[in-house]
């Protein structure tokens, strides 16, 4: 008798509590989770990947779905209802073309040096742009390149992925997409002009930055 309570403590939860579990857990974290910290929240035995999987099938078409950021799990509201959640007051921000470009190049480059990003651009980097970057968490240093002076590498945050609803920077639209939906120009590429960085005009990036 005594054994047989012994292994009911390491016992699994059935496979729909730990569903559940999942789901409680997501729910009240604003951060993405990942699969080894939902594993040491959940009882001994728990298998959480298996239980996300099931939950993620379950909100499949619903208003919320369970979405995948980096290497984390959250729940996020469905793409085509994100407009329900917009404030009427929008708080407007302003990002200079040189923080856009240098943003663009590392989301479609990363890894890459700050040396990298200036050869792309054509016009050096000043330290402001990588810093109110940084400052807002939508890039981090990578690892150090094994090259002479071991310069450090830059690359998107999870922040990044979860502000625009991307698994992965894998997921980033080509550049026909982005002209299709108005988010580049149809101008020089960044390095064929040869305007300086100090010269360059602030854009406004309402929707980049609105609040959801």
């Amino acid at each position: 008798m005594a054994e047989d309570k012994e292994a009911s403590l390491f016992q699994a939860p059935p496979e729909a509590e730990q569903e559940r579990m999942v789901e409680a857990i997501l729910f009240a974290t604003a951060e993405p989770v990942t699969v080894a910290e939902l594993n040491a929240r959940m009882p001994h035995g728990a298998d959480a990947a298996q239980a996300l999987a099931a939950l993620r099938k379950r909100y499949d078409g619903r208003g919320v779905r369970v979405a995948k950021v980096g290497d984390a799990w959250a729940m996020r509201t469905a793409p085509d209802l994100g407009f329900l959640m917009q404030k009427e007051t929008v708080e407007t921000r302003k990002l200079s073309r040189a923080a856009i470009e240098t943003l663009a190049i590392v989301a479609y480059h990363q890894p890459v040096t700050r040396a990298e990003i200036e050869e792309i651009r054509g016009v050096g980097v000043s330290r402001g742009t990588v810093d109110q970057l940084i400052e807002l968490e939508w890039i981090r240093f990578g690892r150090r390149r094994m090259t002479p002076g071991r310069p450090v590498t830059y690359v998107v945050t999870q922040n990044f992925l979860d502000h625009f609803g991307l698994e992965s920077a894998r997921d980033l639209p080509g550049l026909k997409e982005l002209r299709a939906a108005g988010l580049l120009e149809n101008r020089t590429l960044p390095g064929a002009a040869a305007d300086s960085e100090d010269e360059e005009d602030e854009l406004d990036q309402t929707d980049m930055f609105e609040d959801e």
